[in-house]
């Protein structure tokens, strides 16, 4: 049982050769924004192939250089949380 819970955080997944949540944010908001150009302006969308691939090939590059940036994603949004401290200090204090 220790192997598979060593493979997935040794491994976290990719899609296309980039981590999960940033390529997945990418194709979320460029295929959204080039379809609605699309329509609106009717423009090349030659122009927004090249942006998704661009944009893609800097969510690999961060990919590398850090491969757990989905899993740094999701903790800095459960972090984002505001608490009641018990103490009166700054910032949030997680103990119950």
């Amino acid at each position: 049982m220790r192997e598979m819970i060593l493979k997935a955080v040794a491994n976290p997944p990719k899609i296309l050769w980039g981590p999960f949540l940033p390529t997945m944010l990418n194709l979320g908001i460029q295929f959204p924004f080039m379809f609605m150009c699309l329509g609106v302006f009717q423009t090349n969308p030659l122009i927004f192939m090249i942006t998704i691939v661009l944009g893609h090939a800097f969510v690999i590059y961060l990919g590398n250089k850090e491969p757990h940036i989905s899993s740094m994603m999701q903790a800095f949004g459960q972090t984002r949380r505001i608490s009641n401290n018990l103490y009166k200090e700054k910032g949030n204090k997680f103990a119950p």
